[in-house]
């Protein structure tokens, strides 16, 4: 690697060291797994301080391309396949396989998934949520249940899924543990059936507790996917706020043109 040419108007030297760096992984030069050059070593190349090279490796960091290793020192990270969700997750075929849409992505993968149940409270709903699910916003009116998810121990996704407490309360909708098709099946047990999804798709940065959860790099944003599920007769039964990382998640949709 040749430090890039002079010019008039030259970037911060770090930003110039950067992208030397970034062009060697995406040229191949250095390989996923490859271990950096230290601090000092680019500091001697590119002429700079310490102080500079090592922002230029924090650079590179928050774009998702190197990982640091307590003692080791910075490697080139893996190329990660995405996790793609999309409407086919609440398909009756899926369902019939008997693992969720999560377990499915990752046993394609190869990947081990674990899903955490973090609580399950009677609690008043965020506004967004009360506008949907067609209940007050200020009284506990629904049932609030947060899962983490994880592949081979890395954080994917937040869910929180909001039903009507109305309906949940005494139920197994409460529990860690719905039963047999999860809380779809116990819906479809209170009569609601799924035939129409609504799936409300944002781009943002995350809130320090999402970054906590996630474990995000910094600079990295989330998807958040707020979907409300209709059952027969359009009424809305059930609202989820999905957060995915976006540098490991992807959204997938196959619809019809009407």
């Amino acid at each position: 690697m040749t430090p890039p040419q002079s010019r008039e108007t030259q970037p911060p030297a770090s930003r110039i060291i950067a992208q030397a760096l970034r062009s060697a992984i995406e040229s191949g030069e250095l390989r996923a797994g490859a271990k950096l050059p230290s601090e000092r070593a680019l500091a001697e190349q590119y002429g700079t301080a310490r102080n500079t090279a090592r922002e230029a490796v924090r650079l590179l960091s928050e774009q998702g391309l190197v990982r640091a290793e307590q003692g080791r020192g910075v490697f080139v990270r893996e190329p990660q396949r995405l996790f793609r969700f999309g409407s086919d997750r609440y398909s009756l075929k899926n369902r019939e396989s008997g693992l969720t849409p999560f377990r499915l992505e990752a046993k394609k993968q190869g990947k081990t998934a674990r899903i955490d149940v973090v609580s399950i409270a009677n609690e008043e709903p965020p506004d967004d949520v009360a506008e949907r699910l067609g209940v007050p916003a200020d009284t506990a009116s629904v049932v609030h249940r947060e899962n983490h998810y994880y592949a081979d121990e890395e954080p994917i996704q937040i869910v929180s899924t909001y039903l009507k407490w109305s309906e949940a309360e005494g139920t197994l909708l409460t529990q860690p543990k719905s039963g047999p098709n999860g809380i779809y099946g116990r819906l479809e047990d209170l009569g609601h059936v799924m035939t129409t999804i609504r799936d409300e798709i944002t781009a943002r940065m995350p809130s320090p507790h999402e970054a906590t959860v996630l474990r995000l790099p910094p600079g990295v944003p989330v998807l958040e996917v707020l979907h409300t599920s209709f059952d027969q007769v359009g009424k809305a039964f059930e609202v989820s706020r999905y957060v995915h990382r976006a540098d490991v998640t992807g959204l997938k949709y196959d619809l019809p043109v009407q």
